[in-house]
């Protein structure tokens, strides 16, 4: 197999720039200080110094002209650093959106989040619009970010939409999560109870602004924050009416998961990489793990920046013995060295990490509607290894009725992706958007969408075609 392309892989590494390790974010600092509202005596935020976050710690209410990136770039009541990445360039920026700002942290004893200045985990944000259309949106950060991350990707269009919407950094952040907690498995299991904590606090947090609670509750988030929306609708159903899943990650007690494909990858793209007589063996090697033929310009930087810290990062949160006192292996570690990441076998591990990824496995069996998506090309969670999984899982579970599961072709896992390799792939943000209305529709006018299926790419559709439209049928 021939080398990557040096134009390509230069490219890719240039994206790296925009895409910086979660938790080194330069903290920003809304205006003024303390635990009361500002600029809410009257008008448009009257009312703002009562509102009161159920079992937070530290809040802070801002009376804001404008609750999209729009306006809280410039105000300090975002963080770019956050949400760098993840979305294309060309995604357009709503504004007009007026309304409260609550940020805030609850009690923890972890601090790897600096946002504001805190030091302090557990941070959330709450914005309520002004022009509230009765629904509430919740996510969970992707990746190790804080609670900001998806503000481009999904705070400013449900908020334009009239909805809503509060995020929490879910309790640990940065490269150094696996730190949190007493046992194995603890850091991830916190992403699970901050985000039900959040829910209900910022229901709460509605029925005081608007003086009802919400008609609606949605749960939404991409990677591990669509984990967290299909693990929310597995044990807490009530609290939610519906959810949006984007490329979840998959954790399960026999597999596959993280620990099961990484290693193959981490491997076999050397030796693929290098050329020679192994390389078509190498290239096997890595399609039988799940990572498909057609993929291979991506294969570069996903080595360089995804796989390798990926794989010792979880695997240090799940089975911290494995490589002893070494804390989350050796980076780019040679096969055959001791306790090498590329080497790890995740089925013949003893059952106590088998029991930690228990503490946070999905079933299946959800109890409310869920749609989820995933990219074709995604080389990080690849799709065989993981959505195609959990769809089998759910009507395994007898919930088919309540699941609709569309593969997008050509869609990887980083959005900001396409923008490099724009004849390649595809945004994922406009089919977010199109199963976030499917499911409006399903919910509240028991409209049925569309069956579930791959979405081919449109013949002849242009970057700008694939930003501004993604149908389902």
């Amino acid at each position: 197999m021939p080398r990557p392309a040096t134009a390509l892989l230069a490219a890719a590494l240039a994206l790296a720039a925009a895409l910086p390790a979660a938790g080194t974010a330069t903290a920003s600092s809304p205006s003024g200080e303390g635990d009361t509202g500002r600029g809410g005596a009257g008008g448009h935020c009257a009312g703002i110094a009562r509102l009161h976050v159920p079992g937070a710690e530290h809040q802070q209410a801002d009376c804001l002209q404008e609750l999209t990136t729009a306006g809280t770039v410039a105000s300090g009541h975002t963080d770019r650093a956050d949400w760098n990445g993840l979305t294309p360039a060309g995604l357009a920026v709503p504004s007009g959106v007026p309304g409260v700002q609550i940020d805030g942290y609850f009690p923890d004893d972890s601090t790897g989040n600096t946002n504001h200045g805190w030091a302090h985990d557990s941070q959330f944000v709450i914005r309520l619009p002004d022009r509230w259309n009765g629904g509430l949106v919740v996510t969970g950060s992707p990746g190790n970010r804080e609670q900001y991350a998806n503000d481009r990707a999904i705070g400013d269009w449900v908020l334009e939409r009239g909805y809503a919407f509060a995020a929490t950094d879910k309790g640990n952040t940065g490269l150094d999560f696996h730190r949190d907690g007493d046992a194995p498995g603890d850091a991830v299991a916190e992403w699970n109870e901050r985000v039900t904590q959040l829910t209900r606090a910022a229901r709460a947090v509605v029925a005081q602004r608007y003086h009802r609670p919400p008609s609606r509750t949605l749960a939404t988030g991409l990677s591990n924050g669509g984990y967290l929306v299909r693990w929310q609708l597995e044990n807490h159903p009530e609290l939610y009416d519906g959810g949006v899943d984007w490329e979840g990650t998959l954790w399960r007690t026999e597999g596959p998961n993280l620990l099961t494909f990484l290693p193959p990858a981490l491997r076999a793209y050397p030796r693929y990489a290098a050329g020679g007589p192994g390389a078509q063996e190498a290239h096997e090697e890595m399609t039988a793990a799940g990572f498909p033929a057609g993929t291979e310009f991506l294969w570069p930087f996903h080595h360089q920046y995804y796989w390798d810290l990926t794989q010792r990062v979880y695997r240090e949160e799940f089975d911290p013995g494995f490589d002893g006192d070494t804390e989350a292996g050796t980076p780019f570690c040679t096969p055959g060295t001791p306790v090498c990441d590329a080497d790890y076998d995740y089925a013949q591990r003893p059952e106590a990490v088998k029991d930690a990824v228990e503490k946070v496995a999905l079933t299946g069996r959800i109890g409310k509607p869920l749609i989820t998506l995933h990219g074709t090309k995604d080389v990080l969670l690849p799709i065989s290894e993981s959505s195609d999984v959990y769809a089998r899982m759910v009507r395994d579970a007898g919930r088919g009725h309540l699941f609709r599961y569309y593969r997008v072709e050509d869609g990887t896992h980083t959005d900001s992706l396409s923008d490099v390799f724009p004849d390649r792939l595809r945004p994922l943000t406009p089919c977010h958007r199109s199963a976030f209305t499917a499911l409006e529709d399903w919910l509240g006018k028991g409209e049925q969408p569309p069956a579930s299926r791959t979405l081919p790419r449109p013949a002849g559709a242009g970057p700008a075609d694939l930003l501004a439209t993604c149908p389902l049928d």
